[in-house]
């Protein structure tokens, strides 16, 4: 197996014990892009020399006999929503934004302190707004399990999984306001992680929604995210203290709540099928199954349909910082943020009124379970011909969102783990969700749900 697939826990082990160099890796992870980087068109920004800086950097740490964190000479791809002092954001936009939105935040800031390397920026949708994965001004990534059909990749952070597949990256930084880490994690096959609210910094990273906006990563396996989250978050930063930290679960330990109903009603037989498969085999291997109705998922919806307060938090940024800029966005994003610019004071303030309230008792619901299980996304990855039009693109995303976004709405973390292949033989994913600020919790559910 070469370098770029290994499980991360392989590689951090090998670069400690000198029998992996991050020379070695990062060129191997250069390789991986050239050959299939203009074909799956993962990145916006490809930044080979600044990565090279890094490598130098990373490589004369170990050589001195430090260690930085987890993270130090693995290759991380990073959302063209991060400000990088070094390279362009353009955030999905026709042109590179102003120059404050360069501006380094926390979570970047964590990654290169523990010496990551960098390989560029991934592509995502037009100021993160949509779920399907689109970009009319730069191309849209191309979602590498379907060979001969154009399929689309999920978004808005729609390089991120292509990344991970190509082998350019270990671990990839997303944002997730109505799904947009898990939504990606899910059509490419790969594990992807929605933070509570409030847990990671915003700051440094281009804003869609000031309400839902959460940072994320995406992962190849559960164990890979893991030691990503345990360098990131700023409750652990090694390794080591986050393990000790995680309940340790087999699938006899697990309680899940299926959300009966709204997330299920709406979704494809062939997806319905892989999920529900991997369910019962949970289940035989132990794990308690309950019915838990949530009709909040059901309002969250709804709301979504309404236009929620993104599209008016999204206006408000664009009037404020990019007024100049409203002829240049692409018309599908524009349709979805002129919506906001019409919801009244009184509405929007209403809206968040009932958002606090579904959230607290959401959450109190969970409490008598570990996690609510659902499908990801009720449908296949869509053929990039379904969604190249307004009509075609509209229904699609709405569907693509109408699940993650439960997630978003109602205070809680997310993740998505692959369940198996649909009837398109493309990935589906399994959406675990737990309480606000239980990634702990969520993170062993996960890890014992992988394990079966």
């Amino acid at each position: 197996m070469s370098f770029c697939y290994r499980p991360l826990r392989d590689i951090y082990q090998q670069l400690r014990a000198g029998q992996l160099s991050v020379e070695a890796l990062f060129e191997e992870a250069f390789s991986r892009h050239e050959r299939t980087g203009q074909q799956l068109n993962a990145y916006k920004t490809w930044a080979p020399d600044f990565a090279r800086q890094q490598v130098r950097a990373a490589t004369a740490a170990f050589q001195a006999g430090a260690d930085c964190g987890p993270l130090q000479g693995i290759p991380v791809s990073v959302k063209d929503h991060f400000g990088i002092p070094e390279l362009p954001t353009f955030a999905g936009t026709a042109r590179e934004l102003p120059e404050k939105f360069r501006q380094q935040g926390p979570v970047v800031t964590r990654l290169r302190q523990q010496l990551a390397v960098i390989p560029g920026k991934t592509h995502a949708v037009e100021l993160a707004f949509g779920g399907i994965g689109l970009n009319n001004h730069w191309g849209t990534p191309r979602n590498p399990w379907d060979a001969t059909t154009f399929r689309v990749p999920g978004g808005s952070s729609s390089g991120a999984g292509v990344s991970l597949w190509e082998g350019s990256a270990f671990l990839a930084l997303g944002t997730d306001t109505g799904g947009s880490v898990r939504i990606p994690a899910s059509m490419t096959g790969t594990v992807g992680l929605k933070t509570s609210a409030g847990r990671w910094s915003l700051d440094g990273i281009v804003p869609l929604s000031t309400t839902l906006d959460t940072p994320g990563i995406l992962a190849r396996s559960v164990d890979d995210l893991i030691i990503g989250f345990a360098a990131l978050d700023p409750t652990w930063g090694q390794l080591a203290a986050l393990e000790d930290a995680l309940p340790k679960l087999d699938s006899s330990d697990l309680h899940i709540g299926i959300a009966d109903g709204p997330m299920w009603d709406h979704c494809e037989a062939g997806v319905v099928a892989v999920v529900k498969a991997a369910l019962d085999e949970l289940a035989a291997a132990g794990a308690r199954l309950s019915s838990l109705p949530l009709p909040e998922a059901a309002e969250a919806q709804v709301m979504l349909r309404q236009g929620s307060v993104v599209s008016a938090e999204c206006d408000a940024f664009v009037a404020s910082e990019l007024p100049e800029w409203r002829e240049l966005l692409d018309p599908i994003v524009t349709l979805r943020i002129a919506e906001g610019g019409t919801i009244p004071a009184r509405d929007y303030v209403q809206r968040q009124w009932r958002l606090r309230e579904l959230a607290r008792r959401a959450n109190a619901k969970l409490q008598a379970v570990q996690v609510i299980a659902a499908p990801t996304l009720p449908l296949s990855p869509p053929r990039l011909d379904e969604v190249n039009t307004v009509a075609g693109y509209r229904p699609r995303n709405g569907a693509a969102l109408s699940n993650t976004c439960v997630g978003n709405m109602l205070g809680l973390c997310g993740i998505s783990i692959p369940a198996g292949l649909d009837q398109n033989a493309m990935p589906a994913g399994l959406m675990l969700l737990a309480r606000h600020g239980q990634e702990e919790t969520l993170l062993a559910v996960a890890r014992a749900v992988e394990r079966t």
